[in-house]
Formats: structure tokens, C-alpha cells, sequence
């Protein structure tokens, strides 16, 4: 009777685990079918996503700011279009590794994943605001430059290297705020370097205008006198 019931047990244990394994089998072979997938979407838009930011030359714009050295010191090479791919790359296998651990029923671990996905959009915005800013900065310094001599105003290149960086100090806070990261240390120091940037921007233009102005009255000054000496 004793060798009966272990016997029985023993069969009863086999066939629970059998039928365990039976059941999990279909979702494993699930669960992997829907990551390979996700990897094989991610790596799609991998390439499309770093041929589109190649075709922008944002690095181009990021290496005029210097970024570049900034990056081979920490021991990186500048590659935006890459960056910005492989971010995207990963969101989308993040994204479908929760499918396939649901599939799974692995809840702690979905959980986890679910919270990675949600600042994963962060990081992409954050990447997007400075390389929008690279393109902007270039263009504003040139703007700047260009608007300030053709008024024949005085430290046009000053001008527009506190109008290029003034975009940069901008987009690198929009950047750590959109990250999270410090937010009421970030927006008083946003402030003073705001206050900061009006005051470089109203001292060259300032002293630029003085200049212009000083020009434009001595230039009015001396046609009346030449009108006056031809009437005379």
C-alpha cells in the first residue's frame, strides 16, 4: 500500500510538471516570436532613423560647438545619427519585450519594463531638443551677424556667439528638465543664466548702437553743414 501511494504521487508529480512544461512551451515559443520581431522593428528603424539625422549634417552643426572633443575626451565619438537610432531602437525592443514577458505572466519583470519605456520617450526628447538647437544656434549666429553689421552696429561676431549660445544654454536645460533630472535647482539656474544672456545680449548692442548712433549723427551733421556752406 506504502510503494502504492508513492508510486501514485511520484505519477501525479511527473504529470503535473508534464503538463506544466506543455503549457509554457507555446508561450515561450510566443513570447520569443514577438521579441524577434520588436528586435528585427527595431533595427529597421535603427538605420532609417541615422540616415535620416545623417542627411540633416547635424553633426556638422554639433562639431561647430565643439561637442565632438567634449565626447572624445569622455572616450566617444560624435555619431548623433546613431545615437538617436539606437535610442529609438531600443524603445521599440523595450516596448515588445513587455508583450513578450506578459505573454509569460512574469508581472514583476513587466513591471520594471513598463517603467523603462516610460522615460525612454524622455531621453528621445531630450536628444531631439539639442540637436534641433545645433541646426537653430547655427543659423540664429548667422542671422545675428549678419542683421548687426548690416546696421553697422559694433561686435556683431560678439553678438552672435551670446545669440548661438544663448540657444545652447537653453536647449540644455529644456534637455535636464525634460530628463527629470534636479528640476528646482535647474530652473533657478535657468533664470540667472537667462538674466545672465539679456544683459551680454543689451551690453553688445548697447555699446554697438552707441557707436551706430555716434556714426549717424556726425554723417547728418556733416551734410547740413556741406548744404549750408553750398547755400552760403
Amino acid at each position: 500500500m506504502m510503494l502504492e501511494t508513492w508510486s501514485e504521487a511520484l505519477q501525479t508529480a511527473f504529470e503535473d510538471l508534464w503538463l506544466g512544461v506543455l503549457n509554457f512551451v507555446p508561450r515561450l515559443v510566443m513570447a520569443l516570436i514577438i521579441f524577434l520581431v520588436g528586435w528585427a522593428i527595431g533595427a529597421l528603424l535603427d538605420k532609417v532613423v541615422a540616415q535620416v539625422v545623417s542627411s540633416l549634417k547635424i553633426d556638422a552643426a554639433l562639431r561647430r560647438a565643439k561637442l565632438d572633443e567634449l565626447l572624445q575626451k569622455a572616450g566617444y565619438n560624435l555619431n548623433s545619427g546613431m545615437f538617436l537610432g539606437g535610442l529609438v531602437k531600443w524603445f521599440v525592443i523595450v516596448a515588445f519585450l513587455i508583450a513578450s514577458v506578459d505573454v509569460l505572466g512574469l508581472q514583476g519583470v513587466n513591471d520594471f519594463l513598463v517603467r523603462v519605456v516610460e522615460y525612454l520617450p524622455n531621453v528621445i526628447v531630450a536628444a531631439l531638443i539639442i540637436l534641433v538647437a545645433a541646426i537653430i544656434a547655427e543659423i540664429v549666429q548667422k542671422v545675428v551677424v549678419g542683421a548687426a553689421q548690416a546696421a553697422a552696429i559694433g561686435n556683431a561676431s560678439f553678438a552672435g556667439l551670446v545669440a548661438k549660445w544663448s540657444i545652447w544654454v537653453f536647449a540644455i536645460m529644456a534637455a535636464l528638465l525634460q530628463l527629470q533630472i534636479v528640476a528646482p535647482f535647474i530652473q533657478t539656474l535657468f533664470t540667472g543664466i537667462v538674466v545672465a544672456i539679456a544683459l551680454g545680449l543689451g551690453l553688445s548692442f548697447g555699446l554697438g548702437g552707441q557707436e551706430a548712433a555716434a556714426r549717424a549723427i556726425e554723417k547728418v551733421t556733416t551734410e547740413i553743414s556741406n548744404r549750408r556752406h553750398h547755400q552760403g
